[in-house]
């Protein structure tokens, strides 16, 4: 870990970031910069003006997004301000480029106030197809991306919370063919309520999952529970633990067929695993370092285990999702991303194992697999213009 830092830091200060604006058009002679610019560029502005929508038909607008951040939970550094999350959002921007040809801004933002942050980025949308959030902590991630949706007209995307949760479900469609087991049968424990833990928990309640239990440092999550509570908690709570089960992770984890883990390092145990039903499936998904390390679960019992990490098999990785999701929202003109285009998503990622394919150690394909993002596209196409 430490020697990919060191590398990586020698590659940045070397390369001096990760991007660069190429022209689409030749500048070689006066007619091109007449063209491309002043006085040709006259025409092209007087069509929008008359015709606002006709921006996708003359500029980039149709294809471009911004990544947007304030720095405040960045990867697992936390908040750690705009100009050092500025790196992570490059990173993200040539993701989008190189798996799904979607031209991404980084946008890091020198507030951490709601209101700020919601009025600055609808102020910059015109020149947007998209916007991809990014790195905001909880519950504040929440408040902005449901006030964007509101005011935007174009497609808003929280990946740490929908990209997570697409890639879980599409993780848990194949792990649950090789269980034989059915979504509304099984009990899932969740660990973490930032962003990804709130996400998963709705997006699986809404696939089917009945019985959810919720973990965060104070236990578990209940209706009524007053320590350690705000909205999205409170929200969470009416959807899930319909039995009020409380204590902590270990209590809850008892008989669980399913831990999904997107908190903190080493916060379960061989006990804990070997209290579950037997052959569980175990996700855990902290970075870099799991809740339990894969080889550890597997001798505790369990069956399929996934993490975070591309060093061993099953990477529940966000790459599995977000350029897909969005290029297929861009392509479409989707003015939002709904629920309906994101479980097509889930549903397209776990197809591309094939059953043949299928076993404990490959539940998901590789997040280098270019055609994922091509599946997914043409799925969410096709779910939004359903709609």
């Amino acid at each position: 870990m430490k020697n990919l830092e060191k590398q990586s830091i020698l590659l940045h200060k070397k390369i001096k970031g990760k991007l660069e604006i190429k022209s689409r058009v030749p500048l070689k002679n006066l007619i091109d910069l007449s063209l491309a610019y002043t006085p040709g560029v006259a025409g092209p502005s007087r069509k929008i003006a008359q015709k606002k929508d006709s921006v996708y038909d003359y500029t980039n607008k149709w294809n471009n997004i911004a990544v947007i951040t304030d720095g405040s939970a960045v990867l697992g550094l936390g908040n750690i301000g705009p100009e050092a999350a500025l790196p992570v959002m490059e990173g993200k921007c040539i993701l989008f480029k190189e798996f799904a040809n979607v031209d991404a801004i980084p946008i890091c933002l020198a507030t951490q106030d709601v209101e700020t942050i919601v009025k600055t980025v609808s102020l910059i949308s015109p020149s947007l197809g998209g916007i991809n959030l990014e790195d905001i902590s909880s519950p504040r991630c929440f408040l902005i991306e449901e006030k964007l949706k509101k005011l935007l007209s174009i497609p808003v995307f929280h990946d740490d919370q929908h990209g997570t949760a697409v890639v879980v479900l599409a993780a848990l469609i194949n792990a649950l063919k090789i269980v034989r087991k059915k979504l509304p049968e099984i009990k899932i424990v969740l660990n973490g309520a930032g962003a990804a833990g709130i996400a998963i928990t709705k997006f699986l309640h809404n696939a089917g999952a009945k019985d959810v239990i919720l973990c965060d440092r104070a236990g578990t999550i209940y209706r009524g529970r007053k320590k350690n509570m705000n909205f999205a908690k409170e929200e969470i709570a009416e959807i899930s633990n319909l039995d009020l089960v409380k204590g902590d992770l270990k209590k809850a984890i008892k008989g669980a067929d399913l831990f999904i883990g997107v908190s903190a390092p080493n916060l379960v145990n061989q006990e804990m695993v070997k209290s579950m039903v037997k052959e569980p499936i175990v996700f855990a998904m902290a970075n870099p370092d799991p809740e339990i390390m894969p080889e550890l679960a597997l001798a505790a019992g369990a069956r399929i285990v996934g993490t975070g990490r591309s060093d061993f098999p099953n990477q529940i990785n966000n790459l599995l999702a977000f350029p897909g999701i969005l290029r297929g929202a861009l392509d479409a003109r989707a003015k939002e991303i709904t629920e309906k285009m994101e479980s097509a998503a889930a549903l397209a990622i776990a197809k591309m194992v094939k059953k043949k394919g299928l076993r404990e150690d490959h539940i998901i394909p590789s997040p280098l697999n270019k055609n994922v993002a091509k599946a997914v596209a043409k799925a969410v196409f096709k779910a939004a213009k359903r709609g």
